[in-house]
């Protein structure tokens, strides 16, 4: 594709013609029009596949159940465009290195295994085998078992990760470090502290019962745009809808339903938030405090006065522990510190504890702007704090949702993809299969990169992602990987990380969820979880575009085999029939008797959640209330400095994850370009700086670590004064990798201390 940069406010709402249009022009571009139509037919469908992009739920009524980011996934994997030999044979790996992103995956499938030759700089094919052997020989070669770690994507099925688990952990090590790590950490750990288990309560139909629904840090226009139906449906019957989020995002605004041939073809479109608050990044926990506070006058007034009190006491009484700590919290932060650390006003945060009192079921929703902070694990605690006042749990349309971002994000962690596995599992696993799994934490995504820079690891292999563009302080993530023995990527596209190799390193070519997966056994699905723990099949339909390209299940299981063999375990016969394996999950993993049964059910089928049935997996075995203070800063390990701003790292409308689409932003008016910086006009104005100024982001921190990006176009957007937001994986270089959340090693993303300055090449005097 060609890109125009430009910058064009668009006045627009979000969907309606201009998310017509731009799938439309993504099918095209993928050169299997006719059939990337038939395969959106069947995106999220029973018998069909699950869409490789976000994992919000189906709600199985629908004609279409894609979105334009999930049509763009889609084509995007389902292209015809291929990468054979000649184009490695063209291409060095430094000279790769140097274009960009969006070029890299744009140049199509990979269709065979690779090896790196560092004398000539090239990948060259390799056989299946001879790469299966080249692991065995590196692995077999380890001191020991933790000098390996595992990454998983989220886009890996249930049946790919709990093979991947089962093999790391009979190889002897739970260094499973996994995008979980390093995106929604926080939601898991501080759920279960708070309400026994890491998962949201609800199921996706409880937003057509909500009488209010509280969106925290979270942009789904982009992200997850499936969530705007529920949303648009919400609001129309009545619903209020508050929504806390830094940026004015527009999908948050107004939406019209491509599906609907009114607000299609015409600027007919619902409104969405019927409040639009903008807190300061990281001040979250600030605004719930501040509603709480507002609440609590309220309610001890009222019981002063010998009228019942606001909070659900009998709800409080028999199933919670906690709440004179947390209410003694709450009365010991004063006003001022609310309103400084939030951004908002007293009144604004009074105006919002209104309409949460005045709401009889209410869902409080949330995404990674509350889960990369280092605070993250109190925010979402706090937030649960406010639900459990009010007794929101355990009864239709109300509870708690957090919103997971890869497809099988949630999956992965419920197969064991877990680096402090529970010990249920471990118990369970050596039951079943007679071994003596490692006991012993493993690494995250941070603490794992952290051991490469030490020297410490060997042997990375990766199912599926792009470690070096996801994860945080890109130069040192870099370095870390270069230094391992072998780096083993298995991908469906060439990315930056197939770049940044070890002393050996391999590209194994694997299939899309949206092609047919032939094994021994015959055609295979396998399984996905969505964020409100319901587990569907997934089938492909298209014929892979290479005979040599494998599914992930099966490359597992080459693995295990070369490295294990198949005596204990026969891996090759799991890998040419997924039943044996949904057998083995449903013996072993909680939730999933009669697995390959249920998989008939039209829709999937419900994990369940104990605590939304109000039983809590705690030590006292009720919800547990937090009364952890609001921080004084959001950067204690540089206490005194003056930080201008704090930056958040986000996706444009034409990016998932770390795969580029496009270069547009559509709903934020950035057309063409990425390098861009967002900044209140105010801050512009006091900067001397003008829109289109050219900058430089240079990080504050303690570590003597220069981290800069240079040449951003400075962009004037509503954000509070004092924020910045830019694209990732542009600004990951920024990312302290010794900042991350307390008890979670999950990167602070989304508040990053930096300032600006005057970019070299216009200005080199001054600091702005």
């Amino acid at each position: 594709m060609k890109f125009k940069p430009a910058i064009k406010p668009y006045t627009g709402a979000a969907g309606g013609w201009g998310s017509l249009e731009a799938t439309t022009r993504y099918v095209r571009d993928s050169k299997q029009t006719f059939k990337n139509i038939r395969n959106l037919m069947r995106v999220n469908k029973s018998k069909g596949f699950d869409c490789p992009g976000c994992a919000w739920g189906d709600d199985n009524t629908s004609t279409f159940s894609f979105c334009e980011n999930g049509a763009k996934a889609v084509s995007w994997e389902a292209t015809r465009k291929a990468l054979d030999a000649d184009f490695f044979a063209q291409n060095t790996v430094s000279k790769l290195y140097e274009q960009s992103d969006y070029f890299l995956e744009y140049q199509g499938r990979l269709t065979e295994p690779l090896r790196y030759n560092r004398e000539t700089d090239r990948y060259y094919p390799v056989s299946w085998q001879e790469a299966f052997d080249l692991i065995a020989s590196h692995m077999r070669g380890l001191d020991n078992p933790n000098q390996a770690e595992l990454y998983t994507s989220g886009r890996a099925s249930n049946e790919s990760s709990y093979l991947y688990q089962l093999f790391g952990r009979m190889f002897g090590t739970n260094n499973f470090p996994d995008c979980s790590n390093m995106c929604h950490e926080a939601s898991g750990s501080g759920l279960k502290q708070s309400i026994g288990v890491g998962k949201g309560t609800i199921h996706l139909n409880e937003f057509e019962q909500a009488d209010a629904i509280f969106v925290f840090g979270q942009n789904p226009g982009t992200n997850h745009p499936r969530m705007l139906h529920s949303l648009r449906h919400a609001a129309d019957r009545g619903a209020r809808i508050v929504t806390f989020n830094t940026l004015r995002e527009r999908g948050l605004e107004r939406f019209a339903d491509p599906q609907n041939p009114l607000e299609l073809l015409t600027p007919k479109s619902g409104r969405i938030s019927s409040s639009y608050l903008q807190p300061n990044l990281g001040g979250d926990m600030a605004a719930v405090r501040g509603m709480v506070k507002a609440l609590l006058e309220i309610h001890r007034r009222q019981l002063a006065e010998g009228r019942p009190g606001l909070f659900d006491q009998t709800f409080i009484d028999s199933h919670t522990q906690g709440m004179e700590a947390y209410l003694a919290a709450v009365d010991a932060t004063p006003w001022q510190h609310i309103i400084r650390q939030s951004g908002l006003s007293e009144q604004q945060l009074r105006d919002a504890a209104d309409i949460y009192r005045g709401a009889d079921r209410v869902i409080c929703t949330w995404a990674m702007g509350i889960t990369q902070h280092k605070h993250s694990v109190p925010t979402v605690r706090e937030i649960v704090n406010l639900q459990l006042l009010f007794g929101q749990l355990g009864k239709p349309g109300a509870g708690l949702c957090p919103v997971r971002g890869h497809s099988n994000v949630q999956g992965n962690r419920t197969m064991g993809i877990d680096e402090k596995p529970p010990a249920a599992l471990l118990d369970s696993l050596a039951a079943h299969f007679g071994f003596t799994p490692p006991r012993a934490p493993g690494h995250s995504t941070v603490e794992a990169l952290e051991a490469m820079l030490r020297g410490e690891i060997k042997v990375l292999i990766a199912l599926g992602g792009n470690l070096a563009a996801a994860a945080p302080d890109t130069a040192r993530t870099e370095h870390a990987l270069r230094r391992c023995e072998l780096t083993v990527h298995i991908s469906t596209k060439l990315n930056r990380s197939h770049l940044v190799t070890g002393g050996d390193a391999l590209i194994l070519p694997t299939l899309g969820r949206t092609e047919l997966d032939m094994q021994t056994a015959g055609s295979q699905y396998v399984t996905v979880e969505d964020s409100f723990s319901m587990v569907h099949a997934s089938e492909g339909v298209n014929p892979p575009l290479s005979s040599l390209q494998r599914s992930e299940t099966a490359i597992v299981a080459g693995i295990a085999a070369a490295v294990l063999g198949n005596e204990k375990l026969d891996w090759t016969a799991l890998a040419g029939d997924y039943r044996l394996i949904r057998d083995h999950i449903a013996a072993t993993v909680p939730g999933f008797t009669d697995f390959n049964l249920r998989c008939e059910q039209p829709g999937g089928f419900y994990l369940g959640n104990a605590a939304a049935e109000l039983r809590f997996n705690t030590p006292s075995g009720k919800a547990e209330f937090s009364d952890a203070p609001l921080p004084d800063t959001l950067f204690p390990q540089i206490a005194g400095r003056t930080v201008p701003f704090t930056l958040q790292t986000l996706r444009s409308h034409d990016q998932y994850n770390t795969t580029i689409y496009g270069l547009d932003d559509r709903y934020r008016g950035v057309y063409g370009q990425r390098e861009v910086v967002f900044v209140h006009p105010e801050d512009l104005a006091a900067l001397g700086l003008h829109d289109g100024d050219r900058v430089d982001i240079e990080t504050l921190w303690h570590d003597g670590i220069s981290r800069k990006v240079s040449g951003f176009k400075v962009i004037s957007y509503d954000i509070p004064r004092g924020n910045l937001a830019a694209y990732y994986p542009e600004t990951n270089p920024l990312v302290p990798l010794s900042s991350f959340g307390d008890g979670t090693h999950t990167p602070t993303s989304k508040s990053i201390p930096v300032r600006l300055l005057a970019n070299k090449a216009t200005d080199t005097a001054r600091i702005i």
